[in-house]
């Protein structure tokens, strides 16, 4: 599908790249509180740390693969031979501290679905169900707090950076810029 290359988009969507066209027209900042997007797009958002979004956008579907499509009973599980494959995968990134904290994270988004009945229930205890508005930022009240607390659990690479990335991108915070064309100011 080609998209209309006339259209004002926020100044970081890569108009080279059609992918990342597509994510940003029907994705990023779209509120998706379903837990399978939540859960991907955490696991996702912390392989990102260092790196640009684009490179792992561009490997999403190879991290599908290699996550089993981010099966959060598997991943759970996963042992030391599934390690290994993850770690000699050249489709994705294969940074053995952010494959071991995937399966932490795994464990630990399981343990918050207990107590919450859903990681989107737990995030909203953090937002009261609003959606924010704002531009020009890498971090936030919000963000550090649900950090602090994903840390406090134990998982790993969710720091108030990544965290504020994550929930830019399931809709949470809604960061499209004034001259993109997907720009509501939440009147």
């Amino acid at each position: 599908m080609k998209y209309d290359d006339r259209k004002n988009r926020c100044f970081w969507c890569n108009p080279e790249n059609e992918l990342y066209i597509k994510y940003h027209d029907e994705e990023w900042g779209i509120l998706n509180l379903d837990d399978d997007y939540l859960f991907e797009m955490l696991i996702l958002e912390s392989f990102q740390a260092g790196l640009s979004w684009e490179t792992i956008l561009n490997k999403r579907d190879n991290f599908r693969k290699a996550f089993d499509g981010f099966d959060l009973d598997k991943i759970s599980e996963y042992d030391d031979e599934k390690i290994e494959e993850l770690k000699n995968n050249k489709g994705i990134i294969r940074n053995k501290l952010k494959i071991h904290a995937a399966i932490n994270n795994a464990r630990i988004y399981k343990k918050i679905q207990e107590e919450y009945g859903s990681f989107h229930e737990y995030l909203m205890t953090f937002t009261g169900e609003k959606i924010i508005y704002e531009n020009d930022k890498t971090t936030s009240p919000l963000g550090d707090s649900i950090s602090k607390d994903l840390k406090k659990r134990g998982m790993k690479f969710v720091g108030p950076t990544i965290i504020y990335s994550y929930l830019q991108a399931i809709g949470i915070i809604n960061s499209h810029m004034e001259n993109c064309f997907l720009y509501d100011k939440g009147d």
